[in-house]
């Protein structure tokens, strides 16, 4: 699923990424853990083709069969859309949007019709729970409900790779368990591919492998 090698990131004089190596199979769910600074959300934004790795290193990153050094910006663009999902800790609804709106606006940018957009967001938010809350705006859900909103959007092109940066810093325990086993659930049910930042020990343990970054390096 993920092949990474001598990932590289320099901002001005300052290196964030030191030669990272990374191997994911498909279907496996790790987690990425390390002190504020280490790299984490770096690696995950390069992994997620928002930002692109240091040029002047040989430098490899194939994601689902995707040669990602190889793309231009159009075809970046499209193959995030298509392959990968995001969940972030700060769920980024937009509040003028139901909640069906919301998951919907992914499938929108690739083109696919309403009817067809509209039927997968219906089924996605039934699975997570939420087919009374379709019509709700994100001021009238909870933070949990919120959230698995956030989770049915990034699922919604049916992706291979679900990135996810601190997904329950911002949920209360209960919320943050329900979230921690629904991943699997995901997994389980559509042999997605999760690689999870976070500072949940409880969630970082769970997860198949756990991945150690020190200053810009994974070191375990």
């Amino acid at each position: 699923m993920i092949t990474a090698e001598n990932i590289y990131k320099s901002y001005g004089d300052v290196q964030i990424l030191k030669g990272v190596d990374l191997q994911i199979a498909e279907g496996e769910i790790v987690s990425i853990v390390g002190a504020s600074g280490a790299g984490k959300t770096t690696l995950l934004q390069i992994l997620g083709t928002l930002d692109r790795a240091d040029p002047h290193y040989d430098t490899r990153l194939l994601i689902n069969n995707g040669n990602i050094p190889g793309l231009n910006q159009k075809e970046l663009s499209k193959f995030r859309n298509l392959n990968i999902g995001f969940i972030f800790q700060f769920h980024q609804l937009l509040p003028e949007f139901t909640a069906l709106e919301n998951v919907c606006i992914p499938a929108f940018i690739a083109r696919k019709s309403k009817a067809e957009a509209e039927k997968r967001a219906k089924e996605l938010l039934g699975f997570l729970g939420l087919a009374h809350r379709i019509d709700h705006k994100p001021g009238q859900l909870s933070g949990g409900e919120q959230q698995r909103v956030a989770v049915a959007r990034s699922l919604i092109n049916e992706p291979a790779l679900i990135l996810a940066d601190e997904p329950s810093g911002n949920l209360d325990s209960e919320s943050a368990e329900n979230l921690h086993h629904l991943f699997f659930k995901l997994r389980d049910t559509y042999n997605q591919t999760f690689v999870i930042v976070t500072h949940n020990e409880d969630l970082a343990a769970m997860a198949d492998r756990k991945l150690t970054m020190v200053d810009g390096k994974i070191i375990s």
